[in-house]
């Protein structure tokens, strides 16, 4: 047979806490049990209130999205809302003004309601409209004049995706609770962007750079993360700390002794990056440093570079 599924019954659970009885006060509010169903009539056939028993050709609640067809249990994906009128902070709210808070959340693209298929509303109680995700449909039946419907679509049904944060989120805004913590409701795509940092701190990502070799044992070796650039950029400072330290102990008016210990630490290669990084030749440095150790300079960068 055809069951509610857990996660919708607990969006009908904390609406009927809150529409059906204020919380604060104990008084009855209007919207009753049986405004709020999940699973069609026992002769209902096709659509999301139906399981896969009940099913029919062509469904359109299971062959227009593979969400849908991959997602088929006999679990119901769809939730029913009826007529209410609440007061809160001095203001009503009701069926419509729930209705167009919703679609205008699905409008939004907002991260909680990406598991809604369509929703079938009236905004006046004149008209029925459809706010569709796969833009099939922008019109419903006449019973949408005094409830409005919710499809999910299946396979975050089957999943058992929480749906009671979207709905949380509209009883704190018309102020009927309090907002959540964020402690308590982060939602997926936070948590998702928190994974992201994580994997490239430590991990590495293919926007994320040239990949370094920290310990100079090979390209197998070479890494991405955030953390081995620091390491890579921690042990290049070391090297610079340690020339400094060994150029300190010789005569700073000595230029040759001083060249010949610069150029002591570079290897060809890395000299050959830095000069072309800097876009220089060795004549451009010769011609910024005084005349009579220009020569020098000239002749070993020449003859480092050669290799």
């Amino acid at each position: 047979m055809t069951r509610a599924p857990a996660n919708l019954m607990d969006v009908r659970r904390l609406l009927l806490a809150h529409l059906d009885v204020d919380p604060k006060t104990s008084r009855p509010q209007d919207l009753e049990p049986a405004e709020v169903g999940i699973v069609g009539g026992a002769s209902h056939r096709g659509g999301y209130h139906c399981g896969s028993d009940r099913v029919v050709p062509g469904d359109y609640s299971v062959v227009e999205s593979t969400r849908d067809s991959a997602g088929l249990t006999l679990d119901a994906s769809g939730l029913d809302i009826g007529t209410f009128s609440v007061t809160s902070a001095g203001r009503t709210h009701n069926l419509r003004s729930l209705s167009l808070w919703f679609v205008q959340q699905c409008v939004a693209g907002a991260a909680d309601t990406r598991d809604i298929r369509e929703i079938i509303y009236s905004p006046d109680g004149k008209t029925v409209r459809r706010w569709d995700r796969l833009g099939k449909r922008s019109t419903g039946d006449s019973s949408h004049l005094w409830h409005t419907h919710f499809s999910f679509f299946r396979d975050s049904t089957k999943a058992g995706r929480d749906q009671t944060p979207l709905f949380r989120r509209y009883l704190s805004e018309i102020g009927l609770i309090s907002p959540p913590d964020m402690e308590d409701d982060m939602s997926e795509k936070a948590e998702n962007e928190i994974h992201q940092v994580y994997m490239g701190l430590f991990y590495g990502g293919i926007s994320m750079g040239r990949a370094v070799d920290p310990d100079g044992t090979g390209p197998a070796k070479a890494s991405n993360s955030i953390v081995t650039k620091l390491d890579y950029l921690m042990a290049r400072l070391d090297d610079v700390a340690s020339g400094v330290t060994t150029l300190s102990g010789k005569d700073w008016t000595d230029e040759p002794a001083i060249v010949a210990g610069v150029l002591a630490g570079l290897s060809p290669q890395r000299l050959a990056e830095a000069l072309a990084t800097a876009g220089l030749t060795p004549e451009a440095i010769a011609a910024a440093v005084p005349p009579d150790i220009a020569r020098k300079v000239v002749d070993e960068l020449t003859l480092r570079l050669s290799g």
